[in-house]
């Protein structure tokens, strides 16, 4: 996430965060089992783990 979409983000209601978070879990768990194939080139596992704890802190902090 670019520093522009990390600050949208508290702008988002949570319905919109936890619809983002639905699809960033199902794009970790694609690349993890990507991964496990040994398919996976140029995206970054632990980029998306942090993008899904972004967006869990805050729904967190805003309800």
């Amino acid at each position: 996430m670019k520093t522009n979409d990390i600050k949208a983000l508290h702008d988002k209601t949570i319905e919109e965060l936890n619809l983002q978070l639905e699809v960033l879990l199902v794009l970790l768990a694609k690349s993890r089992l990507q991964k496990r194939a040994g398919k996976l080139k140029n995206i970054h596992i632990c980029l998306l783990a942090d993008d899904v704890a972004r967006v869990k802190s805050v729904i967190g902090n805003k309800s």
